[in-house]
């Protein structure tokens, strides 16, 4: 734990608390005002001690100016920069700053905003937020290591295998949460994943086991981190929302043909859709197996007739309890997700 060492100065009425400066993008100091009719040097004292046992260093307390104001100001240099804070003793029970106000109940809060503040520069200079609370620039080197292609293939390699290979190709961290890697067991992956980004490769391996990969910080780069599923976790998804319409992105589903099946397996159905628009065809096999629907059990027929491949898979799905959506991998190759019509 640090040490804090106090110094009073009684005639200027000043309490400085001095620490070694902590490992961070810029070095931040408080320094708070008291009001002259509040304030003694006791006043001081005590707030000075309930900071230090909040873990917050770097403090000046004094008494007011007519030039004070609530603010961050930016000192220092673009390589070493120090935020100054400057805030309000308002009473024994509370502090003012440009963030908000703070009880002496809530001096987490308060350490937490300053260290934020520390790593990530005042709120008018950081950057942009993007996806996963991640910084824009965060986010676009993630997603630029993703749209990697997986290069082999994954048909019949067991799950574990696989993700070891392909976390071994990113050039962000794959990290595991404890017993993660062992849940992947020696399950094999039925499909081909190898013209795939590996990203949304990633993503199908690991949806079946329950598991997920969520970015995250590492210091100052962004990770991929292995974790259990859970609700209203925010995860890294199998494809993307294509930006344009689905007709720009596969225009092939709506050129017409002549489509004739009858009482064929939906998977066999599935399949041959896949190789006539010539896309990859990823199941989601959580939402199968919730709803009790296997595709290869289950018969389906398309009376003879001229249609779209759109319209043609979407009856031949639905007969099946199934759907379909197009999306697309980091690289923004088109792809087919089949899903359940009642959701997870």
């Amino acid at each position: 734990m640090r040490s804090a060492r106090f110094l009073l100065l009684s005639a200027a009425a000043t309490l400085l608390l001095i620490d070694t400066r902590a490992e961070a993008a810029g070095t931040v100091q408080l320094e708070l005002f008291g009001d002259g009719s509040l304030g003694s040097n006791m006043l001081y004292q005590q707030w000075g001690r309930v900071l230090s046992q909040a873990g917050i260093r770097n403090v000046r307390i004094r008494t007011r100016r007519t030039t004070d104001k609530l603010e961050v100001s930016v000192r220092g240099t673009d390589a070493n920069p120090i935020y100054l804070v400057t805030g309000l003793i308002r009473s024994e029970n509370e502090l003012v700053l440009p963030s908000g106000r703070y009880r002496r109940t809530d001096m987490g809060k308060l350490k937490r905003w300053l260290d934020d503040l520390a790593k990530l520069g005042p709120t008018d200079r950081r950057e942009p937020k993007a996806a996963f609370g991640l910084t824009a620039s965060q986010f676009e080197e993630l997603l630029n290591n993703a749209s990697r292609p997986v290069g082999f293939s994954t048909r019949g390699m067991s799950r574990s295998a696989a993700v070891d290979r392909l976390g071994g190709q990113l050039k962000s961290p794959l990290q595991f949460d404890p017993g993660t890697r062992q849940a992947l067991g020696n399950d094999k992956i039925a499909e081909d994943l190898g013209t795939l980004s590996s990203g949304t490769a990633l993503a199908y391996i690991l949806r079946p086991m329950g598991l997920c990969m969520v970015p995250r910080r590492l210091g100052a780069r962004p990770s991929y981190r292995v974790m259990k599923a859970k609700k209203d976790l925010e995860i890294w998804p199998v494809g993307w929302e294509p930006d344009k319409p689905a007709r720009d992105v596969l225009p092939a589903l709506y050129g017409f043909h002549n489509i004739n099946i009858q009482n064929i397996p939906a998977s066999r159905a599935i399949e041959a859709f896949g190789k006539l628009l010539k896309v990859p065809v990823l199941l989601d096999h959580n939402a199968m197996a919730r709803h009790g629907i296997d595709p290869a059990k289950t018969m389906v027929n398309h009376p003879g007739s001229r249609t779209t491949y759109s319209l043609g898979l979407k009856k031949v799905l639905f007969q099946a309890g199934l759907k379909f959506e197009v999306r697309e991998d980091e690289a923004g190759q088109a792809f087919l997700w089949i899903t359940t019509v009642k959701p997870v």
